[in-house]
């Protein structure tokens, strides 16, 4: 049995490698906030969502097929949950059989293994009935196929046949063996029978001639033959009991397979209901291929931001289509940042089947996503702040790939800003020509006015709003890099609070 309810053909795997900035990606976007939420203190589901996000998809019709199945789980959570309680009892009754699984006694074994496979169908016929139950209510094509198999392997021909042979399994009646007599009369070719079935009633066996049969009994204080007895059994029912434990492992690893993958669809809808309490805008984004290299949106929000503060923020409404350089200057504290992380956590969030903060979205696939955001200094670094910056983007330089996304956060500041402004500008060129779309928040002049003078076609410049007197709206709009953004902000916080005293 599949589930193949995060990919049409194969199963999600969360011990795959994560990106080699996993760290600097959740640090600069703030994911911890994002996976508190979903997970919801499971550290189980924690670990699922973590490896979806960042192990995104670059497959446009991979995304809708997750998409689809993430839009049922929404409009049926309840029933997502009641799938997910069934692996979780799984593995909770397996934990307390585990010590049969190393009995050292082919019956124990048997016996703990029968136990196990008893529970198991239990679990699975609550499965079957909720596959019954829902499957008109489920339109994705995950779904649709999921419960399909359900209703086709978990018949009740197939819960009958299984009862049955653990009836067997049992040896209610005794063990028949076959054996055969080798060298020295030691047995070998042991072979586990069907026991013999009683015909008739007690009263007429009694009357009923019978066929001699060939016997001995095994006296009251006869250890030893008892032990001899208990061997032969044994014998015979290791063969039967280790194909019983292996029939058991492939309903765990079905089981264990369909936790992890509605555990993601349970981060999902956890996050949800979240936004849905916060009045936050959520849709479902239409994914484009990597070589379109657009970006379009309304409403975009922090979905972080707003999670931290628990209220609904200010969103972004732009079309960067045909984009590949966004260079945003402006007041400081005024939604420049925030509006990096949108995009950053907007992107991961697509790319893995999710909805995202936003009224409306669209934007292409990209082969990866990298922040390189200004560090405070600290005494682990080894050299200078600009030998810092410098190294980390050497390191992103190896991995990255065209069609891949890089979100700067006033990188290279740390020197004066001529230097700063020529390094930005050669690293920039250098992304561009390799089909690397690039967002820039900088206070370099020297830098942003250097791409706005060149007029290309690519590239969009975007400031964070001021209004008379300093307000901010944290909002971004289209326009020039302004050379006074910084410095007007520091005139009105040394002069003009001055003044005020």
């Amino acid at each position: 049995m599949k589930v193949y309810l995060m990919y049409p053909n194969q199963d999600f795997d969360p011990q795959a490698p994560l990106p080699f900035n996993e760290a600097d990606l959740s640090n600069d976007l703030e994911l911890p906030t994002l996976f508190q939420v979903m997970a919801k203190e499971d550290e189980y589901i924690r670990k699922v969502i973590s490896t979806a996000l960042l192990v995104g998809l670059e497959d446009v019709d991979t995304i809708l097929y997750r998409q689809e199945i993430m839009q049922d789980c929404l409009n049926n959570p309840q029933v997502i949950r009641d799938i997910y309680q069934i692996p979780i009892e799984a593995a909770e009754n397996r934990r307390k059989s585990w010590l049969g699984i190393f009995s050292r006694s082919p019956s124990g074994a048997m016996r703990s293994a029968i136990d196990l496979m008893t529970m198991f169908m239990a679990l699975l016929k609550r499965l079957k009935s909720i596959a019954d139950e829902n499957i008109d209510k489920f339109t994705s094509r995950g779904f649709k196929r999921f419960f399909a198999m359900l209703q086709e392997e978990l018949s009740e021909e197939y819960f009958a046949q299984v009862a049955y042979h653990l009836k067997q399994l049992k040896f209610q009646n005794g063990v028949l063996i076959s054996v055969q007599l080798g060298r020295a009369n030691e047995g070998t070719d042991y072979t586990l029978c069907l026991p013999n079935e009683r015909k008739g009633t007690r009263l007429t066996n009694l009357f009923n001639k019978r066929k001699p049969v060939y016997s001995f009994a095994i006296g009251d204080r006869d250890d030893a033959g008892e032990r001899i007895l208990a061997e032969l059994r044994d014998v015979g029912v290791s063969a039967a009991a280790n194909a019983l434990s292996q029939a058991t492992e492939h309903v765990e690893d079905f089981l264990e397979v369909l936790r992890r993958e509605i555990a993601f669809y349970i981060g999902a809808i956890n996050l949800k209901e979240k936004l849905d309490l916060l009045n936050a805008p959520i849709t479902f984004p239409v994914p484009l291929r990597a070589e379109e290299q657009k970006h379009n949106f309304a409403g975009l929000i922090d979905v972080c931001l707003a999670l931290a503060q628990k209220k609904r923020v200010i969103g972004n409404t732009l079309n960067l289509d045909d984009s590949k350089l966004v260079i945003i200057t402006g007041a400081n504290q005024g939604g420049k940042s925030t509006f990096l992380r949108s995009v950053g956590l907007a992107q991961l969030m697509m790319q893995a089947g999710m909805f995202v903060g936003a009224e409306k979205f669209s934007a292409s696939v990209c082969t990866g996503v990298f922040t390189h955001y200004r560090r405070k200094e600290d005494i682990s670094m080894r050299s200078g702040k600009l030998d810092e910056e410098l190294s980390r983007m050497s390191v992103i330089v190896d991995h990255v790939q065209p069609n891949a996304l890089v979100l700067f956060n006033e990188s290279f500041s740390a020197t004066n800003e001529r230097e700063g402004s020529e390094i930005a500008r050669q690293i920039t060129s250098a992304l561009l020509e390799q089909n690397i779309r690039v967002f820039f928040v900088t206070h370099m002049y020297e830098f942003s006015h250097y791409y706005y003078e060149q007029h290309l076609e690519y590239s969009t410049f975007l400031r964070a709003e001021r209004k008379s007197g300093g307000r901010r709206t944290f909002k971004l709009s289209v326009g020039e890099p302004l050379s006074t953004s910084f410095g007007e902000d520091v005139y009105n916080a040394i002069f003009l609070n001055q003044g005020n005293k």
